[in-house]
């Protein structure tokens, strides 16, 4: 019964809402109810209002495309069109341009890149910047953006429904995009 109410309550409606086939929750439901709770509540651990959308969204694209340039990273570019991110931000993000991203995106961008490369002499100083401009909770949002980003795609893998890259939309249209290494087409 209770499998039942959340993949009707909270599967099928973000199924619809994100056009995305959540099958991969439903197997995280079946074999565990609660697991799918506590899964389910990690993408709420990002404050949305706590950093600028522009510079969330980079965090989250950029980690979607290395984990998976399909679905997931849709997911993340829609979330940012809901926030208001100007398409030209999001195709800069897309594509790696970092003039074309602006400013917020870029620091954001070059941030998540370094720390998932652990490159901390480059990280260090923009973490500093991060919390300068937008404070603390700023940081832990990005941070938490970059977290969400991986897990997601991660989990969808390794319970085998990932997908290949495909097109991502920006509003209403195919947009180039950086293709990540080791990610086959």
């Amino acid at each position: 019964m209770l499998r039942a109410l959340l993949d009707r309550f909270a599967i099928r409606p973000f199924e619809r809402s994100f056009n995305y086939d959540a099958d991969y929750m439903r197997d995280v439901l079946a074999a565990s109810p609660a697991s799918f709770l506590k899964v389910s509540m990690l993408s709420g651990l990002v404050q949305r209002r706590a950093a600028p959308a522009a510079a969330l969204a980079a965090a989250g694209i950029a980690t979607s495309l290395r984990e998976d340039c399909g679905p997931c990273t849709q997911i993340g570019v829609d979330i940012a069109q809901r926030s208001k991110v100007p398409a030209a931000v999001l195709r800069g993000i897309l594509a790696g341009d970092t003039v074309a991203m602006g400013e917020t995106a870029a620091l954001a961008w070059r941030f998540t890149h370094a720390s998932l490369d652990r490159d901390m002499a480059v990280a260090d100083p923009l973490r500093d910047e991060i919390v300068r401009r937008w404070g603390q909770k700023a940081l832990v949002s990005i941070s938490l953006a970059v977290v969400t980003g991986r897990l997601y795609p991660t989990l969808k893998y390794a319970l085998g429904h990932g997908k290949t890259c495909s097109r991502i939309i920006v509003g209403g249209e195919p947009a180039r995009f950086e293709r990540p290494l080791g990610l086959a087409a």
